[in-house]
């Protein structure tokens, strides 16, 4: 006979019940965080679950976000060229239009976040935390 499993509680940001939009069973690939940034991930999505009124830390959040787009955008594409050697001029260029890039990133974000209620921005967070597996 099979013991029936007790279900897991449900991830912060996440509805009962409602289905995975992401499964750990799926490939993935993901970038190192410095255990600055680790440590400030940790800090903002603990604040913002925890909070009584979770829109009083959409700043917050935007910029936790912005901050992990562009450490990203580095690991997956600044980084590389440095490692391949490419050419200064190649680098460069590269840095000056991912600066463009990051400058619309960042307005959006912010704009999209700052309308953002307790529940999204909850969802959010809870994002965040599956891409930290």
């Amino acid at each position: 006979m099979v013991s029936p499993t007790k279900p897991k509680p449900p991830l912060p940001g996440k509805q009962p019940g409602k289905p995975a939009t992401r499964s750990s069973a799926q490939p993935s690939l993901r970038f190192q965080l410095s255990p600055e940034l680790y440590q400030q991930t940790l800090s903002v999505l603990d604040t913002l679950e925890q909070a009584e009124d979770p829109a009083e830390y959409r700043d917050a959040l935007a910029d936790l976000v912005g901050t992990l787009t562009n450490s990203g955008l580095d690991a997956y594409f600044l980084e590389p060229l440095k490692l391949a050697k490419a050419g200064f001029i190649s680098q460069q260029s590269a840095s000056l239009g991912l600066a463009g890039a990051r400058q619309v990133m960042g307005s959006v974000i912010r704009n999209i976040i700052g309308r953002m209620d307790g529940p999204q921005l909850l969802s959010v967070c809870g994002s965040v935390r599956t891409f930290m597996r």
